[in-house]
């Protein structure tokens, strides 16, 4: 009767320890839910930073929630309310401009849900309302395209007029990639910009902008200064239409380094591609399962970037992941 007791006793705490083990090992084995607001997909760099943040997740055993804001705030805020509704993990987003974040980001924050900016940047009073910005320097991209226009131009004495087409208003890279060329050229005064208009980033919209500049100024352009290369392929097939020549006849300075933009340069229709990388998704992920573990993330994480002349558009595509 004793050895019997002993037995049923063993086997319950055995079954116990085993029940212990298996709760264990599921609190170990729960994964972390991200919910991810993109922007949109109103470009090839998009579609690229798009790709990136769904494989990453993958890869890093993720739970992904991810929703397409099509370019609007609003559609971004109600994604946002959507997952604080649901109780994820962390929020991430690329905002499609600036400023009006604050209250669905207060809400986050009373809900104790820590918030990840990728690729783009807010302009809030309060900066705890998110921990960390991953991506680039567009003020600095800026600088960089004015640095080679300056460079290109430097034997020159002008007037070199500017066409600009700017990316979707109130977005962080539209600004900053105006405001960066503006703070080179401004003390050169053989550079003007003699139009600017927003394309949204899109071929379609670069196109049409372009149609009505070349109307209007034709042979006076110099340069086009294009926000994205989704923009600068739809400038080019209007300069083209019109008789324009691009790569030559203009100089077309683009950002991004898509393999659309590459594949341009070698044709000799876009002079420099100033780099942006939509390769965020795993710096995404070592962000996401930090903030989980609690560990403190520097304020802004940049991305290491460069710039492409046409010069060395075919030796690099080859080796471009977008």
């Amino acid at each position: 009767m004793n050895h019997t007791r002993r037995l049923t006793l063993g086997a319950l705490v055995g079954s116990a320890l085993l029940f212990a083990a298996a709760i264990n090992g599921h609190a170990e084995d729960k994964k972390i839910t991200l919910g991810f607001a993109q922007v949109g997909a109103e470009s090839a760099w998009r579609t690229a930073n798009t790709v990136s943040v769904k494989q990453a997740a993958k890869d890093a055993g993720i739970n992904l929630k991810f929703s397409d804001a099509q370019q609007k705030q609003e559609n971004q805020i109600k994604a946002i309310r959507s997952y604080i509704a649901q109780k994820v993990d962390v929020i991430a987003f690329s905002p499609v401009v600036e400023s009006g974040w604050e209250p669905v980001l207060t809400e986050a924050k009373n809900a104790k849900i820590p918030v990840i900016l990728t690729d783009r940047n807010i302009d809030v009073k309060d900066q705890s309302l998110y921990v960390t910005m991953i991506g680039s320097d567009f003020l600095e991209e800026g600088r960089r395209g004015g640095r080679w226009l300056e460079e290109r131009y430097k034997n020159d004495k002008g007037p070199i007029n500017i066409v600009e087409l700017q990316g979707t208003v109130g977005s962080a890279p539209a600004n900053d990639r105006h405001a960066g060329l503006m703070e080179v050229i401004k003390n050169d005064p053989k550079f003007k910009i003699i139009a600017s208009q927003s394309g949204d980033f899109t071929l379609a919209g670069g196109k049409q902008v372009m149609e009505a500049f070349a109307k209007t100024y034709g042979k006076q352009i110099n340069v086009v200064y294009a926000h994205n290369d989704d923009m600068a392929l739809g400038a080019i097939q209007a300069m083209e239409e019109a008789g324009l020549k691009p790569g030559t006849d203009i100089s077309v300075v683009s950002f991004d380094a898509t393999k659309g933009g590459f594949e341009a340069m070698i044709a000799g229709k876009i002079n420099v591609d100033v780099e942006c990388s939509p390769l965020l998704g795993p710096q995404l992920m070592t962000a996401v399962k930090e903030v989980v573990a609690g560990k403190q993330l520097p304020k802004r994480i940049t991305t290491e970037e460069t710039v492409f002349p046409m010069s060395v558009a075919a030796q690099v595509l080859p080796q471009r992941k977008y």
